[in-house]
């Protein structure tokens, strides 16, 4: 680790001199690696940890006005050019669409933990014109979950690959954890995107259930008053 910094400090200085300007950045344009990266460079003393923790808060709060922001002077359209060519991902998003008039609140906390939903649902909320207050108190709540989940999965492989580094040197080391750290993230991010696009689908097959039972009902019922008649 100590000599990857010499390398950068030698041949890009400027990745080091401003290295919490381009996490903010890195917060804001793409996410989940900056986040867990933060968490990781904290834990082995190069970042100071909570003032890490809220630079990277603040940048992926500032995403989601970003992504509201496309959707309240783009509308709906921004999402048609993205998913709604495949039939998969076009029924996703009207679930998601509807779950969102139904449970607002809970759908820009929620999808915050999921890939392309929370995309989706951020520009949702900017096309329907969702009340900015509300918005800015559920998506920041959201961002406290997953920036909370995602720097301190980073924070404890960083402390494990201090733990090795007493016994094992070389930047391979370095790779192996932060790589570890963000397949974990990924894996986790996946299963929870997978149990909520679930959820979304559950309450049809629990009505397509209970009309099956239902149409049996009648059809026997109506069966035995046949039966009664002959």
């Amino acid at each position: 680790m100590d000599g990857l910094l010499q390398f950068l400090e030698t041949n890009l200085p400027w990745l080091i001199q401003y290295k919490y300007l381009l996490l903010f950045l890195g917060a804001i344009l793409e996410g989940l690696n900056t986040l867990v990266f933060g968490g990781f460079l904290a834990s082995v003393h190069k970042l100071n940890v909570w003032g890490t923790f809220l630079l990277l808060l603040i940048g992926h709060s500032i995403s989601g006005y970003v992504w509201y922001a496309v959707g309240y002077f783009a509308g709906g359209k921004s999402i048609d050019r993205w998913v709604r060519k495949d039939e998969k991902g076009r029924k996703i998003i009207v679930k998601v669409e509807e779950y969102f008039h139904k449970y607002s609140a809970r759908a820009l906390v929620f999808t915050k933990l999921t890939f392309s939903l929370t995309i989706a649902t951020l520009i949702t909320a900017g096309s329907l014109k969702y009340d900015l207050k509300k918005f800015s108190l559920f998506s920041f709540l959201g961002s406290v979950c997953w920036v909370s989940l995602t720097f301190f999965i980073g924070y404890f492989f960083g402390q494990s690959y201090k733990f090795f580094l007493e016994y094992i040197k070389g930047f391979l080391l370095f790779v192996l954890f932060l790589g570890g750290a963000i397949a974990l993230v990924y894996i986790i991010k996946l299963i929870l995107g997978s149990a909520f696009i679930k959820s979304l689908f559950i309450t049809d097959k629990i009505k397509e259930f209970s009309y099956k039972i239902r149409d049996g009902l009648e059809e026997f019922l109506s069966n035995d008053k046949d039966d009664d008649r002959s």
